[in-house]
């Protein structure tokens, strides 16, 4: 070692402590390696080398996460991101490729199935306690690197390219698989198309009742941060991807009311969506979270407030102004049903409201 390598608190070149870590790695000194791998890159943080650091704890995450050290390879992701944030590096392309690498480099192992005796049920049980491990590991690192992308140039919701990630993760490595927090990320994302394959893929191994709930879900929590592009394009793509695999939509009231859901959106038209509520609350009922969204997707597209005083009166004005115009669709259908024919005087119910709106049809009342 030269005279001045030696000089105290003088850093090597990153690309030798890389070299010297990876042996240590390749050479099964896993715990020894990552002690390493953290203090150095410390070091250089300190020194104010930030790129340095950045280069040991990608490579680091990525030698371990190949050797099948989850933990250790997630610790170091998340220090890498924690590192963009110290360096103060903005969100760009280059960054999130190197995120992506990272992200890539998290195993993905299918849960055994078809087990029959105690000892394939041990390794259902060790899969089970690995696939949890994977998870955890990924989550924490993924939202870290969400929450850096939010403060450093992406959208305040944090990168969708991000939110694909783990939300693909989390539907296939999880064990047990929760659909509100796969949607709640595919959501704030950017892949209407694969958030659908995601879907459809978990209709045809969900139980029964299952199925309408996460096309709805899907839905409202578009809806309920104001994107009716995307709610119309997951409906568009899951009837795409339905009918290639000579399928449909399930036949339930729930999807019924999401149908007319967007048709009134798409026409904004408070007075059938707060009548759509009421025609279909038990469905509603079905999940506690529909309620909520419908109250986000009021304030979003009709700016009726959930809650609070600083608006009330604003919203009572709202509300009158929308009662007043079912009267007048009340009267009018009354009066034309009255000269085409001597039927009794239609009832304003959310299914004919639907089709006087959608269709143009005073004459034809929903089943």
């Amino acid at each position: 070692m030269s005279r001045s390598r030696g000089r105290r608190g003088e850093l090597p070149p990153s690309q030798e402590t890389i070299e010297k870590l990876e042996k240590m790695v390749d050479a099964c000194n896993f715990y020894e390696a990552q002690q390493m791998y953290k203090s150095l890159s410390a070091r250089y943080a300190a020194s104010e080398k930030h790129a340095e650091a950045l280069d040991i704890l990608q490579s680091g995450a990525l030698i371990q996460l190949k050797h099948g050290q989850i933990t250790c390879g997630a610790e170091l992701a998340v220090l890498f991101v924690e590192t963009l944030v110290k360096g103060k590096y903005s969100y760009n392309e280059e960054t999130l490729d190197r995120v992506r690498k990272m992200y890539e480099g998290f195993p993905n192992i299918p849960i055994p199935e078809h087990l029959d005796d105690d000892d394939d049920m041990q390794k259902l049980s060790e899969a089970l306690v690995a696939a949890k491990v994977r998870v955890e590991g990924c989550l924490s690192f993924l939202r870290a690197a969400i929450k850096w992308s939010s403060e450093f140039g992406a959208p305040k919701t944090g990168s969708p390219q991000l939110h694909n990630m783990l939300a693909e993760y989390l539907y296939s490595e999880s064990p047990e698989v929760d659909m509100t927090k796969v949607s709640s990320h595919f959501v704030r994302g950017s892949d209407p198309e694969k958030f659908a394959s995601v879907i459809v893929n978990f209709m045809g191994k969900c139980y029964p009742g299952e199925d309408d709930m996460a096309i709805a879900r899907a839905v409202m929590l578009y809806l309920s941060q104001g994107n009716l592009r995307d709610a119309n394009n997951l409906m568009d793509e899951l009837n795409k991807q339905l009918e290639h695999k000579q399928l449909e939509l399930p036949d339930s009231d729930l999807i019924q009311f999401i149908k007319y859901l967007l048709q009134a959106l798409e026409r904004d038209s408070f007075p059938l969506f707060k009548i759509l509520r009421q025609k279909y609350k038990t469905s509603i009922d079905r999940e506690s979270l529909f309620d909520g969204l419908l109250d986000e997707i009021a304030e979003k597209f009709y700016g009726i407030r959930r809650s609070g005083l600083p608006d009330i009166f604003g919203d009572l004005l709202r509300f009158q102004q929308y009662d007043n115009n079912i009267n007048v669709y009340q009267k009018q259908l009354n009066k034309k049903s009255h000269m085409q024919s001597s039927a009794p005087p239609y009832d304003v119910s959310a299914g004919f409201i639907a089709k006087v709106v959608f269709h143009s049809s005073a004459t034809n009342q929903l089943a």
